[in-house]
């Protein structure tokens, strides 16, 4: 008769075993560090920081309807800093985004006085014409293979004459006509260019869809496919065609989102001032990239959020309008605004580092 040896106990005296060896990849972060992770936290401290500075030299600052100056000046470059930092998210630069802006502007205001038509004929056509712009970007782009910064750098000369020349053929002038009495124009003004009491001071309406704006553009961001395609193309482009997304249509919409952007805040000039001139818009291109750059995008693509260009176009509001309230010579404006660039990348640097850090 045999007897089946059972399996031993283990004893109290046994030794434990080896605890699991745990590298960098699987080590669980801290809620610190998955903080500074975010690309806009860099921006967001330099923007407290410069909160301060204005708030304690510059007592004017702190009154509201001066704050309802800085989020204007925020809002009308934060609007396209937001495609903008998109368009540099999956990998590209758009250096016509300030000038197709006159250009969207113009076009709906010359038309609309030259063809005595109702403005939403114009503002439509300028629509048109604006993501037309974007569309030619990104097929020139695709098709060429060259750089973006070649190719809407072309697009940026190619406008800038084209604003100036087609002004002076259909005005005689560097400017459009006044629309201000054709039919449609205060219907328009009331959508693009009106204000919003709150609390006894106005607040210009392009603050709410500011807003607005970068909400739907976090949520296109980060619950959307397309949010992932933009990542993905940003990061790289060969292995993002290798898995199955669209390239090529990807880039070529976020050139039409840029474009979508320069219509609406060319529609809000037009109607804000009631003509355009035709010079305008040129170097604002260098303003939006510095914003999303300020935000926590970089210049190789495939990191960023639609939060931090927010945060960078705010920065820049504050130190538009701060340096007027604090009775300096806004001759130092873009000096300022060099020295804030240069501050935010290396905090923006540093944040990154700590997240990274094991």
């Amino acid at each position: 008769m045999t007897q089946a040896t059972a399996p031993a106990a283990s004893s109290p005296s046994s030794p434990a075993p080896p605890a699991a060896h745990k590298d960098g990849r699987t080590a669980q972060r801290s809620l610190g560090r998955r903080l500074l992770a975010r690309p806009e936290v860099g921006a967001l401290i330099a923007a407290i920081g410069v909160y301060a500075f204005f708030f304690a030299v510059a007592p004017s600052f702190r009154e509201t309807s001066s704050l309802a100056t800085v989020l204007y000046q925020a809002s009308v470059m934060g609007i396209m800093a937001l495609p903008v930092a998109l368009l540099m998210i999956g990998g590209e630069f758009d250096l016509s985004a300030g000038v197709a802006v006159t250009t969207s502007a113009l076009t709906a205001g010359i038309l609309s006085f030259q063809l005595t038509v109702n403005v939403w004929t114009g503002v439509f056509v300028a629509l048109i014409v604006s993501l037309a712009v974007g569309a030619f970007n990104g097929w020139l782009l695709i098709k060429t293979g060259l750089p973006s910064f070649l190719v809407t750098l072309g697009s940026f000369l190619i406008l800038q004459g084209s604003n100036l020349a087609v002004t002076k053929i259909f005005t005689n002038n560097v400017a459009s006509d006044s629309i201000a009495d054709m039919d449609g124009f205060d219907q328009a003004k009331s959508i693009f260019a009106s204000e919003i009491g709150i609390g006894g001071v106005d607040f210009k309406i392009t603050i709410f869809y500011w807003l607005i704006f970068a909400a739907i553009a976090t949520w296109l961001l980060l619950r959307t496919k397309f949010g992932n395609w933009i990542f993905a193309v940003g990061g790289n482009k060969d292995s993002a065609r290798a898995v199955g997304v669209p390239v090529n249509f990807t880039k070529i919409a976020l050139f039409m989102g840029v474009g979508a952007g320069a219509w609406f805040v060319g529609m809000h000039l037009l109607f804000s001032f009631n003509t355009v001139q035709s010079n305008e818009g040129v170097g604002n291109e260098f303003l939006y990239i510095i914003a999303a750059v300020i935000g926590g995008c970089l210049l190789t693509g495939g990191y960023g959020s639609a939060i931090g260009p927010v945060i960078g176009a705010f920065i820049f509001g504050m130190v538009n309008q701060g340096i007027v309230y604090a009775n300096w010579n806004p001759d130092w404006f873009k000096a300022f605004l060099g020295v804030m660039l240069l501050i935010a990348a290396l905090v923006n640097l540093w944040v990154r580092s700590q997240a990274t850090r094991r």
